[in-house]
Protein backbone atom coordinates (compact mmCIF):
# COMPACT_ATOMS: atom_id res chain seq x y z
CA UNK A 1 0.00 0.00 0.00
CA UNK A 2 2.82 2.46 0.97
CA UNK A 3 4.29 1.83 -2.70
CA UNK A 4 1.18 2.65 -4.16
CA UNK A 5 0.96 6.50 -2.36
CA UNK A 6 -1.10 5.30 0.43
CA UNK A 7 -0.57 7.04 3.26
CA UNK A 8 -3.14 6.23 5.62
CA UNK A 9 -4.00 2.50 6.94
CA UNK A 10 -6.54 1.29 9.31
CA UNK A 11 -6.01 -2.24 10.46
CA UNK A 12 -9.80 -3.74 11.75
CA UNK A 13 -8.81 -6.00 14.48
CA UNK A 14 -11.09 -8.93 16.17
CA UNK A 15 -9.56 -10.83 18.81
CA UNK A 16 -6.06 -12.38 19.64
CA UNK A 17 -4.04 -9.58 18.17
CA UNK A 18 -1.37 -9.26 20.56
CA UNK A 19 1.42 -10.84 17.65
CA UNK A 20 -0.09 -8.29 15.27
CA UNK A 21 0.17 -5.08 17.37
CA UNK A 22 4.01 -6.74 18.44
CA UNK A 23 4.84 -7.03 14.83
CA UNK A 24 3.48 -3.57 12.74
CA UNK A 25 3.94 -1.22 15.78
CA UNK A 26 3.55 1.98 15.13
CA UNK A 27 3.85 1.52 11.56
CA UNK A 28 7.47 2.64 11.44
CA UNK A 29 9.24 0.18 9.53
CA UNK A 30 6.62 1.06 6.73
CA UNK A 31 6.85 4.23 6.87
CA UNK A 32 3.67 4.85 8.64
CA UNK A 33 4.73 6.54 11.84
CA UNK A 34 3.61 10.28 10.66
CA UNK A 35 1.82 13.49 12.41
CA UNK A 36 -0.81 12.66 10.16
CA UNK A 37 -2.38 9.58 8.62
CA UNK A 38 0.04 6.69 9.39
CA UNK A 39 -1.14 3.41 10.61
CA UNK A 40 -4.16 2.66 13.05
CA UNK A 41 -5.10 -0.12 14.40
CA UNK A 42 -8.78 -0.46 14.98
CA UNK A 43 -9.64 -2.37 17.88
CA UNK A 44 -13.72 -4.16 17.84
CA UNK A 45 -16.74 -3.27 20.01
CA UNK A 46 -19.91 -4.53 20.45
CA UNK A 47 -21.97 -3.85 17.44
CA UNK A 48 -26.05 -3.33 19.47
CA UNK A 49 -26.77 -5.85 21.61
CA UNK A 50 -24.96 -8.86 18.92
CA UNK A 51 -21.92 -8.34 20.64
CA UNK A 52 -18.30 -8.42 18.87
CA UNK A 53 -18.63 -8.27 14.54
CA UNK A 54 -19.60 -11.43 12.81
CA UNK A 55 -19.46 -10.57 8.78
CA UNK A 56 -17.68 -7.76 6.99
CA UNK A 57 -20.54 -5.85 6.96
CA UNK A 58 -20.39 -5.19 10.42
CA UNK A 59 -16.75 -5.02 11.04
CA UNK A 60 -16.52 -1.95 8.49
CA UNK A 61 -19.63 -0.18 10.13
CA UNK A 62 -17.51 -0.82 13.62
CA UNK A 63 -14.70 1.06 11.66
CA UNK A 64 -17.07 3.80 10.91
CA UNK A 65 -15.50 6.88 12.95
CA UNK A 66 -12.13 5.88 11.61
CA UNK A 67 -13.67 6.73 8.17
CA UNK A 68 -15.87 9.48 8.71
CA UNK A 69 -12.71 11.70 10.54
CA UNK A 70 -10.43 11.24 7.37
CA UNK A 71 -10.26 13.64 4.77
CA UNK A 72 -9.52 10.99 2.16
CA UNK A 73 -12.00 10.93 -0.70
CA UNK A 74 -11.38 7.16 -1.33
CA UNK A 75 -11.36 4.08 0.12
CA UNK A 76 -9.25 0.73 -0.33
CA UNK A 77 -10.55 -2.31 1.25
CA UNK A 78 -8.72 -5.99 1.17
CA UNK A 79 -9.03 -8.95 2.76
CA UNK A 80 -5.84 -9.73 5.53
CA UNK A 81 -5.45 -13.40 3.67
CA UNK A 82 -4.14 -13.29 0.87
CA UNK A 83 -0.73 -12.75 -0.73
CA UNK A 84 0.33 -10.71 -3.40
CA UNK A 85 2.44 -7.91 -4.50
CA UNK A 86 0.07 -5.50 -6.38
CA UNK A 87 0.52 -1.30 -7.39
CA UNK A 88 -3.12 0.21 -6.54
CA UNK A 89 -2.23 2.87 -8.70
CA UNK A 90 -3.46 1.08 -11.40
CA UNK A 91 -6.35 0.32 -10.21
CA UNK A 92 -7.20 3.63 -8.96
CA UNK A 93 -6.30 5.10 -12.60
CA UNK A 94 -8.69 2.61 -14.30
CA UNK A 95 -10.72 3.52 -11.86
CA UNK A 96 -10.77 7.16 -12.87
CA UNK A 97 -10.63 6.15 -16.57
CA UNK A 98 -13.81 3.56 -16.54
CA UNK A 99 -16.43 6.00 -14.21
CA UNK A 100 -16.65 3.43 -11.94
CA UNK A 101 -18.53 3.59 -9.04
CA UNK A 102 -16.74 0.43 -7.44
CA UNK A 103 -13.58 -1.50 -8.96
CA UNK A 104 -12.70 -4.91 -7.49
CA UNK A 105 -9.84 -6.71 -7.97
CA UNK A 106 -9.67 -10.17 -9.95
CA UNK A 107 -7.67 -12.77 -10.63
CA UNK A 108 -8.36 -15.16 -13.85
CA UNK A 109 -7.03 -18.80 -13.10
CA UNK A 110 -8.62 -22.64 -12.33
CA UNK A 111 -10.65 -22.95 -9.61
CA UNK A 112 -9.30 -22.16 -6.03
CA UNK A 113 -10.04 -24.77 -3.59
CA UNK A 114 -11.34 -21.74 -1.10
CA UNK A 115 -15.12 -21.60 -1.76
CA UNK A 116 -16.12 -18.70 -0.30
CA UNK A 117 -14.20 -16.60 -3.10
CA UNK A 118 -16.55 -15.53 -5.58
CA UNK A 119 -16.41 -15.42 -9.30
CA UNK A 120 -17.26 -12.90 -11.86
CA UNK A 121 -19.02 -12.40 -15.69
CA UNK A 122 -17.34 -9.11 -17.52
CA UNK A 123 -18.60 -7.51 -20.39
CA UNK A 124 -16.44 -5.94 -22.99
CA UNK A 125 -15.69 -3.20 -21.57
CA UNK A 126 -14.37 -4.51 -17.95
CA UNK A 127 -18.21 -4.27 -16.18
CA UNK A 128 -18.51 -7.20 -13.79
CA UNK A 129 -22.25 -8.43 -15.18
CA UNK A 130 -22.68 -11.17 -13.11
CA UNK A 131 -21.13 -12.01 -9.34
CA UNK A 132 -21.66 -15.70 -8.20
CA UNK A 133 -20.11 -18.50 -6.07
CA UNK A 134 -16.83 -20.28 -7.39
CA UNK A 135 -17.40 -22.98 -9.40
CA UNK A 136 -15.18 -25.93 -10.75
CA UNK A 137 -14.09 -24.51 -13.79
CA UNK A 138 -11.68 -21.55 -15.17
CA UNK A 139 -12.99 -18.06 -14.23
CA UNK A 140 -12.55 -14.26 -12.86
CA UNK A 141 -12.00 -15.31 -9.01
CA UNK A 142 -12.02 -12.04 -7.25
CA UNK A 143 -9.28 -10.97 -4.81
CA UNK A 144 -11.67 -9.33 -2.49
CA UNK A 145 -10.13 -5.67 -3.13
CA UNK A 146 -12.34 -3.39 -3.54
CA UNK A 147 -11.99 0.47 -4.38
CA UNK A 148 -14.57 3.24 -3.82
CA UNK A 149 -15.57 6.44 -2.60
CA UNK A 150 -15.46 7.20 0.88
CA UNK A 151 -19.14 8.79 0.97
CA UNK A 152 -20.28 5.70 -1.52
CA UNK A 153 -19.30 3.26 1.14
CA UNK A 154 -21.06 4.89 4.57
CA UNK A 155 -24.21 5.05 2.24
CA UNK A 156 -24.00 1.30 1.40
CA UNK A 157 -22.75 0.31 5.00
CA UNK A 158 -25.62 2.05 6.36
CA UNK A 159 -28.36 0.78 4.01
CA UNK A 160 -27.28 -2.63 5.09
CA UNK A 161 -27.27 -2.49 8.56
CA UNK A 162 -30.86 -1.06 8.53
CA UNK A 163 -31.61 -3.93 6.13
CA UNK A 164 -29.98 -6.73 8.60
CA UNK A 165 -27.84 -7.63 5.90
CA UNK A 166 -24.64 -9.99 6.47
CA UNK A 167 -22.37 -10.88 3.39
CA UNK A 168 -20.83 -7.82 1.64
CA UNK A 169 -20.55 -9.20 -1.62
CA UNK A 170 -24.12 -11.40 -1.72
CA UNK A 171 -25.94 -8.65 -0.23
CA UNK A 172 -24.27 -4.96 -1.04
CA UNK A 173 -22.56 -5.74 -4.31
CA UNK A 174 -24.73 -8.51 -5.49
CA UNK A 175 -28.08 -6.34 -5.32
CA UNK A 176 -26.43 -3.50 -6.80
CA UNK A 177 -24.64 -5.13 -9.67
CA UNK A 178 -27.75 -3.13 -12.11
CA UNK A 179 -27.70 0.02 -9.89
CA UNK A 180 -24.07 0.57 -9.48
CA UNK A 181 -21.13 0.65 -12.06
CA UNK A 182 -19.09 -2.33 -11.18
CA UNK A 183 -15.49 -2.61 -12.96
CA UNK A 184 -13.39 -5.17 -12.90
CA UNK A 185 -9.14 -4.71 -12.84
CA UNK A 186 -7.34 -7.78 -13.75
CA UNK A 187 -4.23 -8.93 -11.83
CA UNK A 188 -1.68 -11.06 -13.40
CA UNK A 189 0.55 -11.74 -10.49
CA UNK A 190 1.40 -14.27 -8.13
CA UNK A 191 -1.83 -14.79 -5.78
CA UNK A 192 -2.02 -17.00 -2.64
CA UNK A 193 -5.58 -16.71 -0.80
CA UNK A 194 -4.32 -18.35 3.12
CA UNK A 195 -7.88 -19.99 4.64
CA UNK A 196 -6.31 -22.78 6.74
CA UNK A 197 -2.84 -24.93 7.59
CA UNK A 198 -2.52 -26.65 4.54
CA UNK A 199 -3.01 -23.21 1.94
CA UNK A 200 -0.30 -21.96 4.78
CA UNK A 201 1.79 -24.93 4.01
CA UNK A 202 1.43 -24.12 0.11
CA UNK A 203 1.63 -20.56 0.28
CA UNK A 204 5.80 -21.42 1.95
CA UNK A 205 6.25 -23.79 -0.28
CA UNK A 206 5.60 -21.52 -3.19
CA UNK A 207 8.44 -19.17 -2.00
CA UNK A 208 10.70 -21.88 -2.50
CA UNK A 209 10.18 -21.37 -6.58
CA UNK A 210 12.45 -18.75 -7.78
CA UNK A 211 9.58 -17.18 -10.18
CA UNK A 212 7.22 -16.78 -7.37
CA UNK A 213 9.98 -14.81 -5.36
CA UNK A 214 10.49 -12.74 -7.89
CA UNK A 215 6.97 -11.65 -8.33
CA UNK A 216 6.35 -11.05 -4.82
CA UNK A 217 10.06 -9.63 -3.69
CA UNK A 218 10.06 -7.25 -7.12
CA UNK A 219 13.15 -4.54 -6.95
CA UNK A 220 10.76 -2.13 -8.47
CA UNK A 221 8.04 -2.91 -5.48
CA UNK A 222 10.33 -3.90 -2.64
CA UNK A 223 8.41 -5.09 0.46
CA UNK A 224 9.31 -3.65 4.08
CA UNK A 225 8.82 -5.27 7.35
CA UNK A 226 9.70 -5.39 11.01
CA UNK A 227 13.74 -5.02 11.01
CA UNK A 228 14.74 -8.09 13.95
CA UNK A 229 19.18 -7.87 13.58
CA UNK A 230 20.75 -10.72 14.76
CA UNK A 231 24.03 -12.69 13.47
CA UNK A 232 24.01 -14.60 9.96
CA UNK A 233 23.38 -18.43 9.94
CA UNK A 234 25.80 -20.84 11.38
CA UNK A 235 26.62 -23.87 9.08
CA UNK A 236 28.34 -26.54 10.78
CA UNK A 237 30.89 -28.53 8.97
CA UNK A 238 28.52 -31.75 8.55
CA UNK A 239 25.55 -29.27 7.98
CA UNK A 240 23.91 -29.52 4.43
CA UNK A 241 21.24 -27.00 3.14
CA UNK A 242 19.72 -26.81 -0.25
CA UNK A 243 16.50 -25.03 -1.78
CA UNK A 244 15.30 -23.55 1.64
CA UNK A 245 14.83 -19.83 2.77
CA UNK A 246 16.89 -19.89 6.02
CA UNK A 247 16.52 -16.56 8.05
CA UNK A 248 19.24 -14.83 10.05
CA UNK A 249 20.05 -16.27 13.65
CA UNK A 250 19.97 -19.91 12.65
CA UNK A 251 22.42 -22.45 13.24
CA UNK A 252 22.69 -25.67 10.92
CA UNK A 253 23.96 -28.54 12.17
CA UNK A 254 22.07 -31.13 9.98
CA UNK A 255 20.33 -31.47 7.07
CA UNK A 256 18.09 -29.24 5.71
CA UNK A 257 15.55 -29.66 2.58
CA UNK A 258 13.41 -27.56 0.27
CA UNK A 259 12.06 -26.24 4.32
CA UNK A 260 11.82 -22.33 5.31
CA UNK A 261 13.53 -21.64 8.40
CA UNK A 262 12.64 -18.29 10.79
CA UNK A 263 15.03 -16.70 13.07
CA UNK A 264 16.60 -18.15 15.28
CA UNK A 265 15.75 -21.88 14.42
CA UNK A 266 18.48 -24.46 15.65
CA UNK A 267 18.65 -27.69 13.39
CA UNK A 268 21.09 -30.63 15.59
CA UNK A 269 24.00 -32.84 14.59
CA UNK A 270 22.06 -35.96 12.11
CA UNK A 271 18.92 -33.92 12.19
CA UNK A 272 16.78 -34.43 8.58
CA UNK A 273 14.67 -31.72 8.08
CA UNK A 274 12.53 -31.69 4.86
CA UNK A 275 9.01 -30.13 3.31
CA UNK A 276 8.83 -28.25 6.31
CA UNK A 277 8.20 -24.70 7.71
CA UNK A 278 9.77 -24.20 11.26
CA UNK A 279 9.12 -20.39 13.18
CA UNK A 280 11.59 -18.29 15.35
CA UNK A 281 13.55 -20.49 17.59
CA UNK A 282 12.40 -23.20 17.31
CA UNK A 283 14.78 -25.96 18.53
CA UNK A 284 15.30 -29.42 16.83
CA UNK A 285 17.52 -31.79 18.67
CA UNK A 286 20.24 -34.31 17.22
CA UNK A 287 19.15 -37.08 15.11
CA UNK A 288 15.38 -36.45 15.01
CA UNK A 289 13.75 -36.52 11.28
CA UNK A 290 10.97 -34.13 10.32
CA UNK A 291 8.75 -34.15 6.79
CA UNK A 292 5.94 -31.74 6.27
CA UNK A 293 6.40 -30.28 9.56
CA UNK A 294 5.12 -26.86 10.31
CA UNK A 295 5.77 -25.97 14.01
CA UNK A 296 5.06 -22.30 15.60
CA UNK A 297 7.35 -20.40 17.80
CA UNK A 298 9.58 -21.67 20.28
CA UNK A 299 8.92 -25.47 19.62
CA UNK A 300 11.18 -28.12 20.83
CA UNK A 301 11.50 -31.64 19.39
CA UNK A 302 14.05 -33.74 21.59
CA UNK A 303 16.53 -36.10 20.04
CA UNK A 304 15.75 -39.35 18.05
CA UNK A 305 11.93 -38.04 17.29
CA UNK A 306 10.14 -38.97 14.07
CA UNK A 307 7.65 -36.63 12.72
CA UNK A 308 6.12 -37.32 9.40
CA UNK A 309 3.26 -35.52 7.22
CA UNK A 310 1.80 -35.35 3.77
CA UNK A 311 1.57 -32.31 1.50
CA UNK A 312 -1.80 -32.39 2.18
CA UNK A 313 -1.77 -32.71 5.15
CA UNK A 314 1.02 -31.39 7.03
CA UNK A 315 1.86 -31.81 10.72
CA UNK A 316 1.62 -28.94 13.03
CA UNK A 317 2.81 -28.32 16.40
CA UNK A 318 1.56 -25.27 18.77
CA UNK A 319 3.52 -22.92 20.61
CA UNK A 320 6.20 -23.73 23.03
CA UNK A 321 5.30 -27.58 22.72
CA UNK A 322 7.86 -29.73 23.41
CA UNK A 323 7.76 -33.08 22.04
Amino acid sequence: MVNSGIGKVGIITKSNYQSLMDHVGHGRAWDLSRKNGGLYLLPPFNIGTTGIYSNKIEAISSAMNFLRNSEEEYVLMTDCNAIYNVDFTDMFERHEKSGADITIAYKRSPAPAIRELTKFELADDGRITSISRRSDDEANYSLNVIFMRKSLLERLISEAIGLGYHSFTKDVLQKNINSLKIYGCEFNGYVKVIDGIQSYFEANMDLLKKENRKALFAKEKPVFTKVKDDVPAIYGLDSNASNSLIADGCVIEGTVENSVLFRGVHIGKGAVVKNCVLMQNTYISDDVKLNCVIADKNVVIKPNKNLSGDVKFPVFIGKGIVI
